[in-house]
């Protein structure tokens, strides 16, 4: 489930089920992305085409082009007008958040892409519908277009949904992704604030020791089988121009379930975690770390397998979803910088010295747990102890 998206008492979050869909379904489904998928390739088409004679292409000329195509087409009048009218709003916002990064004069790797063609075998089924193209009954999905799907109750919705995705992935297995209004979860009070400092050894380093993440390392486990696999594609990988065997897609399955099961694993303990976190502290400020910089280095594979940004990420949602007051802090210098005085070193410390020394005030402290407390100090949440604990009562400080 995502977390709530607003933290004002309500917001929106989804609910994911797996769907059990029959072979008719499947083949109900994949004619109708068919047809979807046409409509983006026409906008594409036609925002080029604007582009070039120098007209606007919003989504109002977007719409149009559809009704006159579905007017003159019955192949894609056919289907559901819901999945293909919101086809053409996801276009919209996409070339919109492209136009304005554009504007902005943001740098090329910062931009978002132009929306490009959407080829037939290198883009997974995705239809969007919203709360007139599908509905519930006696605990299966109906969509437009007669199209019925049984549903996987893991659990309830806590409400009626406003509008549901049903894509495919990367397996082949069915899901649809419901978006509900939820109420934020407030949790008790308890006096307590935390520091976290992400790495590659311990996942998350804090000012206390019994919420520090240890690195799992799920994907090193799987990576005997991962190589397995990878082998059994490179023998039976099909040559240029021919279909692909049996065995290489079934290898492929097994490869691609494989990562998936890496994955869930990933998302389950930073989620555990972060539940943790945020049932026993009021307020969290975190190292705002990107860790795409490592994809460089030779701890790339290492960072990638602990999934520093998935964990992050959990924390923000999971802090929102609880309404505890948690804080990005800006990670430039929070190595050099003293966790007690606040003193900063002349030098950045190598990766190969693990424990600061500050020469102000002789403070010695492992690295990490260092850079936990700069961040209580730069959000303002001071603590008045090694574990982050305020008195009872304290007001939380507004960062500086």
């Amino acid at each position: 489930m995502a977390a709530v998206r607003e933290s004002h008492g309500t917001g929106h979050a989804r609910y994911t089920y797996r769907l059990r869909a029959s072979s008719t379904a499947r083949e109900a489904l994949l004619v109708e992305w068919g047809r979807c998928r046409w409509v983006w390739n026409e906008c594409v088409a036609q925002s080029k085409k604007a582009h070039t004679d120098g007209e606007e292409c919003g989504p109002a000329r977007l719409d149009r082009m559809l009704t006159q195509a579905r007017a003159i087409t019955p192949w894609l009048a056919q289907g559901a007008s819901v999945p293909q009218q919101q086809l053409i709003r996801d276009f919209g916002k996409s070339r919109a958040k492209a136009l304005k990064d554009i504007k902005d004069r943001l740098p090329v790797r910062q931009r978002a892409g132009m929306p490009g063609y959407k080829r037939k075998h290198k883009v997974g089924p995705s239809l969007n519908y919203t709360r007139n193209g599908f509905r519930l009954r006696d605990g299966r999905l109906y969509l437009a277009g007669g199209i019925a799907l049984t549903v996987v109750w893991s659990r309830e919705l806590p409400a009626e949904p406003s509008s549901v995705r049903v894509y495919r992935d990367s397996v082949g297995d069915w899901y649809a992704s419901f978006v509900v209004p939820v109420q934020v979860e407030p949790l008790p009070q308890t006096g307590r604030a935390l520091g976290v400092d992400w790495g590659v050894k311990e996942i998350a380093t804090t000012t206390s020791d019994a919420h520090d993440l240890p690195h799992p390392e799920h994907g090193k486990k799987a990576k005997h089988k991962l190589s397995r696999y990878d082998r059994m594609m490179a023998r039976r990988k099909p040559k240029k121009g021919q279909a692909a065997s049996k065995g290489y897609q079934e290898a492929k399955k097994w490869r691609a379930k494989t990562y998936q099961k890496i994955a869930r694993q990933r998302q389950d303990a930073a989620r555990k975690w972060a539940k943790k976190v945020m049932r026993d502290h009021d307020a969290i400020a975190v190292e705002d770390f990107r860790p795409k910089f490592l994809a460089k280095t030779s701890m790339a594979r290492k960072a990638a397998d602990a999934a520093i940004g998935a964990t992050k990420k959990a924390l923000i949602e999971m802090g929102r979803k609880h309404g505890r007051d948690l804080r990005l802090v800006h990670a430039a210098h929070t190595t050099m910088d003293c966790g007690r005085c606040g003193a900063r070193a002349k030098h950045a410390l190598p990766l190969s010295k693990r424990t600061y020394t500050c020469t102000a005030c002789g403070a010695v402290s492992p690295r990490d747990k260092n850079s936990a407390h700069v961040m209580l100090v730069r959000a303002g949440l001071a603590p008045a102890g090694v574990e982050g604990v305020r008195p009872p009562g304290a007001p939380l400080q507004e960062a500086a």
